[in-house]
């Protein structure tokens, strides 16, 4: 697992429980950029959701740290029912402020990196279907439509796949 990676006065590491509020602020700024007309109040608490995901056993919360502060988040774990080699990236979000810095790119090598050692084959995804330049930024990455889940009318999410590398 990856416990730390340092490039320059950036820091990639695992997020701690005690960080779950800082997270969720970060994915709620994030978020509000693809809504229109605001962030939709979902009535969710997004803080213990975070908490959750941090301490779960069988995923990964990772960050980007930038000069001391959570610029960058990335969540994932392979999901009840699914394939054993195939994990989910269930959140993945850079801070506005941050992006075209790398940020994300760093943090996708960071997972890549993880979904190698755990062994895992693919990963997949869910964006925003108004989320264009969160699409452009996965394409770029590799990501590519999902042939077992084609979009249907009405879809609000588009669904990725990617291949992870192996040796």
């Amino acid at each position: 697992m990856i416990s730390e990676r340092v490039t320059g006065s950036r820091v990639i590491r695992t997020v701690l429980p005690a960080e779950a509020e800082t997270v969720a602020a970060l994915h709620a700024r994030a978020r509000a950029t693809y809504y229109p007309d605001g962030l939709p109040d979902d009535g969710l608490d997004w803080a213990a959701l975070w908490r959750t995901a941090v301490e779960r056993a069988d995923g990964h919360v990772l960050c980007a740290v930038e000069r001391g502060r959570i610029a960058a988040i990335a969540s994932f774990r392979v999901p009840e029912g699914g394939s054993a080699d195939t994990v989910k990236l269930f959140q993945f979000h850079v801070d506005p402020d941050h992006w075209r810095a790398g940020l994300g790119t760093a943090l996708h090598a960071a997972c890549v990196e993880q979904w190698q050692a755990d062994g895992l084959r693919a990963a997949v995804l869910d964006v925003h279907v108004d989320n264009r330049r969160t699409q452009a930024f996965y394409a770029r990455l590799g990501w590519v439509p999902d042939p077992e889940h084609p979009p249907a009318e009405g879809d609000h999410h588009l669904f990725l796949r990617f291949r992870v590398p192996g040796e």
